[in-house]
């Protein structure tokens, strides 16, 4: 028995091995992209994060790109990695989403979100979710019943501002409220706030090592996330029980559970996580940093003032927002594409190859994991003049300067693009409009953006604020 079992083991060792001389040995034909696999296990992971932990990590990708193009080999997150900098390389792959690449994230991502999550479908089953979010955050949509909405939860946070507050803080609570509505129906409460504190620490998981054992941020992340799920399962019954008596509403919860898939309460669960989380943190943070760009260009924010008074000027102090006052924001929105340009809340996606993928005279080996940069193609002067500078006034039709659509994705692209980049943009002038027609502001201390985990600023931006009177004094 001794022996067989020393056989066995001696057996195994040869066939591991033999199997990883020969993929490497098939690695040495193919024509890889050039790089550098770091060191064993880690690869580069540790440089990446060092990185984006500071206020400018761009030299990890600069560096990469001077030393060996625009795409490159590194390994990362526990996988070999190809990363694109370059525009037309980025649309190829996202193009071919499901046909050459795969959506793949690392484990920690997978696990928090859940497995029937939108980020992680796959198929017609993707296909036909992402249609459905789409409809219900389309111009249509917004215009005929979100837009009122998005109005009040703006104006009634505002209202409890004080002398000094954090503005990603409130940011975070404009927008999860937001989302929770649009979502299912809710107002702000104590449920919600209490779900929104859970939701940060899920979020502060997302790109730690996926082993409770050595992380105890991962840890916290499960636990909070187990508490999210077991909240809106609650509602999903609820509700459920609701719809098999009659009663309707016009949210996605009322979609997902009237549709003809009959889809699981953990389905839909997983499905509304995800959401949250994508109407939650992108825009809160894009909320965040264009006042912080506005504030440091006084030029902009007093152009993008004055373009808000003229719109406010024409009606009473309490009137919502009309659809054709969004539509008249056309300095706002130029201020909106320069801060999801510069800001790179998404600054890039990861996705999987399907088979042998030749590329740029490069071939990229089936079951390697590709990371399209977006980042790096905004952040490129061959693509953008002054790339790392915030200029509004470059999006302006009059400036000369055209930019092809694969080469701006701040909400990515392909079938993967964010269903969600209208309402986006609308919360984002919705909020500008409100607040720097209520309030004047100042920093309260200097505050650094940070882009790891996610991007964000180190202090939450504290901001000292003053209310405006009618007269815009």
């Amino acid at each position: 028995m001794a022996f067989l079992l020393h056989y066995l083991f001696i057996t195994a060792i040869i066939s591991a091995v033999s199997f990883l001389l020969h993929r490497s040995s098939r690695h040495r034909r193919l024509r890889l992209p050039p790089g550098n696999l770091g060191l064993p296990l880690v690869g580069e992971t540790l440089q990446l994060i060092a990185a984006y932990k500071t206020e400018n990590p761009e030299p990890f990708i600069d560096e990469r790109v001077r030393r060996y193009g625009s795409i490159f080999t590194t390994h990362v997150f526990g996988e070999p990695t190809v990363f694109s900098a370059e525009p037309e390389t980025n649309r190829f792959i996202l193009q071919n989403e499901g046909k050459l690449f795969e959506c793949s994230y690392p484990g920690s991502i997978s696990n928090l979100l859940g497995k029937h999550s939108l980020l992680l479908m796959k198929g017609s089953l993707h296909k036909k979710m992402h249609s459905l979010t789409m409809s219900f955050a389309n111009s249509s949509i917004i215009k005929d019943h979100l837009l009122v909405d998005i109005d009040r939860l703006i104006r009634l946070n505002l209202d409890s501002w004080t002398d000094r507050v954090f503005l990603m803080e409130e940011a975070k609570k404009i927008t999860f409220e937001l989302t929770v509505k649009q979502l299912m129906s809710y107002d702000p409460g104590e449920w919600s706030e209490s779900l929104r504190k859970e939701y940060l620490l899920v979020i502060e998981g997302f790109f730690t090592v996926p082993l409770p054992l050595f992380s105890t941020t991962y840890r916290r992340a499960i636990k909070a996330r187990t508490k999210v799920a077991e909240a809106l399962s609650l509602i999903v019954r609820e509700r459920r029980k609701e719809y098999e008596r009659g009663a309707k509403k016009n949210d996605m919860l009322a979609a997902l559970l009237a549709g003809d898939d009959k889809f699981s309460d953990e389905q839909i669960v997983d499905f509304l996580v995800a959401l949250l989380v994508a109407g939650y943190e992108t825009t809160s943070t894009i909320m965040t940093l264009a006042v912080k760009f506005l504030t440091e260009t006084p030029l902009a924010l007093a152009q993008l003032k004055e373009e808000h008074e003229g719109i406010r000027a024409k009606k009473s102090e309490s009137e919502a927002l009309q659809w054709s006052d969004y539509k008249s924001m056309p300095f706002t929105q130029c201020v909106v594409n320069e801060t999801l340009r510069v800001a790179n809340i998404i600054s890039g996606v990861f996705r999987r190859a399907m088979t042998d993928i030749n590329i740029k005279g490069y071939t990229i080996p089936k079951g390697w994991r590709v990371f399209a940069s977006f980042r790096a193609v905004h952040l490129d002067h061959n693509q953008f003049k002054d790339a790392r500078t915030f200029n509004p006034w470059r999006w302006q039709s009059n400036s000369g300067i055209s930019c092809p659509g694969h080469v701006f994705t701040p909400f990515g692209g392909g079938p993967r693009l964010c269903p969600g980049y209208e309402l986006a943009r609308v919360e984002l002038s919705v909020f500008l409009h409100h607040l720097v027609t209520r309030f004047s502001w100042e920093p309260a201390e200097e505050d650094k953006l940070v882009f790891f985990p996610t991007t964000r600023t180190q202090k939450r931006y504290p901001i000292n604020v003053r209310r405006r009177n009618r007269s815009f004094s």
